[in-house]
């Protein structure tokens, strides 16, 4: 009993401790750049979505120091790249999608939680569920194609198979 009420106060203080985190990045940012940008977003209602980022953030920290002893190399970053996709997921689905955010906000996302470039390719037609830009990019994959991840799964020959760069099982728009 004590152990899980321990886990409920570290849970509550870590997500207290990214909330804080992001509202002394939200001023730091108004503070640097007060000619070039508006005040500091219209937050109201909007206190839902920051804490979810901030969980995503939480999550984000305990991948990073996450003991990868005995994986591969590479397979050391796939939790990474699986929590900044779903953190960039988020803030695109929130402002494009359900139109929860407006666009200060979104733009304010955009410099320092979601992969800017990641979310301008999902705007064009055959990458609306792309992974991450490495596996689009031919020259970090042999014979110059794209990743095995981009190929739809009818055409597959092997039915399991994950990327070598992220992990992902298929990002493919046909599938």
């Amino acid at each position: 009993m004590d152990t899980a009420a321990e886990a409920r106060s570290a849970r509550r203080g870590a997500l207290e401790s990214s909330l804080r985190d992001v509202l002394f990045q939200i001023i730091r940012f108004v503070n640097e750049k007060k000619d070039h940008v508006p005040p500091i977003p219209n937050m109201e209602g909007r206190f839902k979505s920051i804490q979810s980022l901030c969980c995503i953030q939480a999550k984000m920290r305990e991948a990073e120091n996450d003991p990868h002893d005995d994986k591969r190399k590479c397979e050391a970053l796939w939790p990474i790249f699986k929590i900044a996709h779903q953190r960039s997921r988020y803030v695109f689905d929130l402002y494009h999608r359900r139109k929860e955010i407006s666009k200060e906000l979104y733009e304010f996302c955009l410099e320092g939680y979601a992969d800017r470039n990641l979310i301008a390719k999902w705007k064009k037609p055959g990458y609306e569920r792309l992974c991450c830009l490495r596996c689009m990019q031919p020259r970090d994959h042999n014979f110059q194609t794209t990743c095995v991840c981009r190929v739809p799964k009818h055409l597959r020959e092997e039915k399991a198979v994950e990327c070598v760069h992220c992990g992902c099982g298929g990002c493919a728009s046909g599938d």
